[in-house]
């Protein structure tokens, strides 16, 4: 333990550690590469390798704790800081590395998430069914490029030239394992097996809705006004994501109208097995008691604006619960406080705003379950670019399936059953 407060020590006092956006940037002693340490959580976090490997203070760490220390007492004065808004100015080398070699990391990366997919035991004789991994490989890049299933061939067959797939999909076997429902829960769980690199960043996380357009519609014969009227059909998208680097800790999309606030347990839920959740924040469609207990669960705090109609001392069942209560007084006489957490909700509307602006608004499979899973696709392939920008932005090499006994995506498959 020494020793590593010697080396954090040495590291404090050289000036080389630097306050960013999503905690602390602080460089190798070997010169190669830098790690970032977050002190939000209960238990500091470092993504270099001793930290991930014991769970126990690296030098880093340490050199973090010598460096508020110092900060927070000079001469014996406790200095108190207040909170201010810090707006970050664009960094444009970071920018330009990412923009220039996402294209060419983006296979990389889906590539080695792919890796934990177990390959389900094929049933009876016949031709070999294509590998899950490169089916995920295929109908995810294809979503990536933006285009459709036949002009995406080109891609998916440098796909194979590399050696990222074993065989590279064709466009019809794209369409036709798009229509599979076993597919949508396998999205799932990699969506949230690509956000837990960034455990040890994401504290805060916010929870929105939004819809993806379709090409089908609603057609109905309107006797009042003597004519036929259409109404076009929305896939309905869930999620909740990190406040910080926008990555989407888990999704739930259906093909018809769902309300809001049934869906937050799960999303909050699937989060917080993975994450330490500290504030969750959504807006009042969410207003809920069920909803503020799981978020109580989890140990986290909700953020949530009560209803016009809503008063603290009972619900709509008349009964008293002094969670909701407190909840409510909170909300009522402290709005200051409750909005300076609350202004951090608008990062939902954020990643929303990311994925459709680079991956589009609207999908082009045909049937609802093509639909689910291609707006899945596009979380996915958000959630990788994310993650690319913090390679380079944060140094982080992200790795995936390193903290699980088991990997349960193995157990939700019957593609190839």
């Amino acid at each position: 333990m020494e020793f590593w407060k010697e080396r954090g020590l040495a590291i404090a006092e050289s000036d080389t550690v630097k306050k960013v956006r999503l905690g602390w940037q602080v460089p190798s002693q070997s010169g190669n590469g830098t790690y970032i340490v977050n002190m939000d959580n209960n238990e500091p976090f470092c993504t270099c390798q001793h930290f991930e490997t014991t769970h126990k203070k690296c030098q880093h760490i340490f050199a973090i704790e010598f460096i508020v220390q110092k900060e927070n007492h000079l001469d014996g004065i406790t200095v108190e800081t207040q909170a201010v808004r810090v707006t970050y100015a664009q960094n444009w080398p970071i920018y330009n590395d990412v923009q220039t070699h996402e294209q060419e990391r983006f296979p990389e990366l889906l590539s080695e998430l792919c890796k934990g997919i177990a390959q389900p035991v094929q049933k009876g004789a016949g031709r070999r069914n294509h590998l899950l991994s490169d089916i995920i490989m295929g109908i995810t890049c294809k979503v990536y490029s933006t285009v459709s299933g036949r002009r995406a061939m080109k891609d998916l067959k440098e796909l194979q030239a590399k050696g990222l797939v074993t065989k590279a999909l064709s466009y019809n076997s794209i369409f036709d394992y798009l229509e599979d429902p076993a597919l949508t829960p396998l999205l799932k769980s990699l969506i949230e097996e690509s956000a837990s690199p960034l455990r040890a960043i994401e504290t805060d996380f916010a929870v929105d809705s939004s819809g993806f357009a379709t090409t089908t519609y609603n057609r109905w014969f309107d006797h009042k006004w003597g004519k036929e009227r259409s109404e076009a059909k929305w896939i309905k998208t869930h999620l909740i994501c990190g406040v910080k680097t926008h990555i989407v800790t888990s999704v739930e999309a259906t093909a018809t109208v769902s309300n809001d606030a049934p869906q937050l347990p799960q999303l909050v839920n699937a989060t917080a097995k993975t994450f330490n959740i500290k504030d969750v924040l959504a807006d009042k469609g969410y207003s809920s008691k069920k909803n503020v207990h799981t978020i109580m669960a989890v140990n986290g705090t909700p953020y949530i604006p009560f209803k016009r109609h809503c008063q603290g001392s009972q619900g709509a069942t008349n009964k008293f619960d002094s969670v909701w209560q407190r909840l409510w007084h909170y909300y009522t006489f402290n709005r200051e406080d409750f909005l300076a957490h609350y202004h951090k909700r608008s990062n939902a509307e954020t990643a929303f705003s990311m994925i459709k602006m680079k991956f589009g608004g609207s999908v082009r499979s045909k049937s609802p379950v093509a639909q689910i899973n291609e707006v899945l696709c596009k979380v996915l392939c958000h959630n990788i670019c994310v993650l690319i920008q913090s390679i380079y932005e944060l140094g982080l090499e992200p790795i995936f399936w390193n903290y699980r006994a088991e990997k349960p995506v193995a157990r939700q498959l019957s593609l190839l059953n």
